[in-house]
């Protein structure tokens, strides 16, 4: 065959193909330029990011592909090690004045039993930690992304601030946090942080939470503290009483209350019900029960049969010994106790009075520590986590649009992939009932008593079926055409059986030759009558 020519209308196709393509890249180069930081692993991560040489950091950090493409990522590659890497931004970012964006991806692609995938926005170095030296420890100003491991499921937004009065550093956690995706497909998480305090969480490029980073209905503990706080020193006086109700001191017993009367007593007024046996016990031994052939009475001691509902009692209103039943007493009162009045004494529930809070100040919005590198530090059970395209802008739409060329691709061939292979679970869950409804079928059709003795045939082929499911349109053909073949044997008729017909007396034997003669005339006769005789179909009840 020739060489296929392009028609016209599929190099338009290209063309448009490429235009679509070259303005992708275009517009992934103008946000480059607008982003303050942006990684995408493209490259290796080594002599760019660094390992922490701490001891117990001792996971093994690999540039690698994400599972079904070309995209690679940084990968945390065992199970329960713990993990520290660090990369230096070329100027610290400040987190005063402007919107600021941290966006990342993350795909567990092994799940997450228990560890975490998060990121930390670090200090500078004049804080107090060096990069090989990276830990839990070292000073950092946000901590965001999933965390999972047991009870705990949540988009962690943790931020640290000192607080003026003390000078101390406090972590402030966003309380009611969005919940971790819990599938293997690549997920790209995004903090919004807005001038006027406002915070938005973004998981897909769909909004999970907002925020204000003032309110202590958000915040955990609250960044501004209570202007008043209860007296530490203030102690509830002796004489205050609590108690809303109190016994009444006038009440007095009654003279007819009996506190020893039983709750309840025997009914006297019932009687036996008719047909009540007396003489039988609720259980006997089972009858259908055998001693064990290798029961051994010196060791296992007497033998005795299990016991069983006596199956008379079910159709009688009862068996064994009739007794009268309980009734409640009608003189039972119980203890007595003195009725609860309003107690005149009462002064409410006593709480401390409440005094200035001395750590008290006031913000008109957050004093964050800039942000000067980006660390992942994580202890995890799980391995296959992988790391992505990690951004800091100072526009939203700017993450939006890498969201767009660097994550939704991704995301939706995952996403058909996992319908399919959902689709294919399905089908085949769907199939193994189909399967097993076939082959209860054919263990009733083995029943029928007029299969009986093609019983342990079809029981052979049921049996080749479940171990080989692959098998089973043939096995129940097979079983199909057996059971039709009877049916119409039965229909019809098989192979016909000659009419009896009674035999004559033999002859005395006299010699050899005789008795010869006679067994021929005898079998010439038998051929005769069978031929002359009319055939009759065999007749079954």
């Amino acid at each position: 065959m020739g060489e296929r020519k392009l028609t016209p209308p599929g190099i338009v196709t290209v063309l448009l193909l490429v235009c679509a393509a070259s303005f992708q890249l275009l517009r992934a180069s103008d946000d480059v330029d607008d982003a303050i930081f942006y990684e995408s692993f493209d490259e290796n991560f080594e002599g760019r990011w660094i390992v922490s040489q701490k001891e117990e950091y001792n996971g093994a950090w690999k540039h690698e592909k994400s599972e079904g493409h070309d995209d690679y990522g940084l990968l945390v590659s065992e199970k329960a090690r713990k993990y520290a890497i660090v990369k230096e931004l070329d100027e610290p970012v400040t987190l005063k004045d402007e919107s600021v964006v941290l966006q990342f991806e993350t795909r567990l692609q092994n799940g997450l039993e228990c560890g975490g995938a998060y990121l930390k926005y670090l200090r500078p170095q004049e804080a107090g930690w060096k990069p090989k030296g990276f830990d839990n420890e070292s000073p950092y100003s946000i901590m965001f992304g999933p965390d999972k491991c047991g009870a705990t499921n949540k988009v962690h937004f943790i931020f640290k601030h000192k607080n003026p009065k003390t000078g101390e550093y406090v972590e402030h956690h966003l309380k009611y946090p969005p919940s971790v995706p819990s599938d293997k497909l690549t997920h790209v998480y995004t903090a919004i942080l807005k001038p006027d305090n406002e915070l938005r969480i973004l998981i897909d490029g769909e909004e999970k939470k907002k925020a204000n980073f003032l309110s202590s209905e958000d915040f955990e503990p609250a960044l501004i503290p209570p202007k008043t706080i209860p007296d530490p020193d203030d102690n509830k006086p002796e004489d205050w009483d609590e108690r809303a109700k109190i016994p009444d001191p006038n009440a007095v017993k009654p003279d007819d209350w009996d506190e020893d009367a039983p709750m309840e007593i025997l009914d006297e007024e019932a009687e036996k019900p008719e047909g009540w046996l007396d003489d039988e016990p609720e259980e006997i031994d089972d009858p259908e029960a055998t001693k064990p052939e290798d029961w051994d009475d010196e060791e296992d001691g007497e033998w005795e049969a299990p016991k069983i509902d006596n199956p008379k009692c079910d159709a009688a209103p009862g068996c064994g010994e009739w007794k009268r039943p309980m009734k409640r007493n009608p003189a039972y009162k119980g203890k007595w106790h003195a009725p609860l009045i309003d107690n005149p004494a009462y002064k409410g529930i006593w709480k401390p009075r409440d005094i200035p809070n001395p750590d008290y100040f006031e913000l008109e919005k957050p004093d964050f520590e800039p942000i000067a590198a980006i660390g992942i530090e994580i202890w995890t059970m799980q391995d296959g986590i992988l790391f992505d395209n990690i951004l800091i802008a100072k526009d939203d739409k700017v993450a939006a649009s890498y969201r767009e060329t660097t994550w939704k691709p991704k995301f939706a061939v995952e996403k058909e992939k996992q319908k399919e292979e959902e689709e294919s679970v399905a089908a085949s869950s769907g199939l193994a009932d189909l399967q097993k409804k076939v082959f209860d079928l054919l263990y009733k059709i083995a029943d029928i008593p007029f299969l009986s003795d093609y019983k342990l045939k079809i029981h052979d082929l049921i049996e080749k079926g479940e171990k080989q499911p692959n098998l089973t349109i043939g096995i129940l053909v097979s079983v199909v055409v057996v059971f039709l073949t009877i049916f119409f044997k039965l229909i019809f008729g098989g192979k016909k059986k000659p009419a009896s017909v009674e035999k004559p007396s033999p002859a005395p034997k006299e010699t050899k030759a005789n008795e010869s003669g006679v067994e021929n005339e005898e079998n010439k006769e038998k051929e005769e009558t069978s031929a002359a005789a009319p055939r009759r179909r065999t007749r079954r009840d």
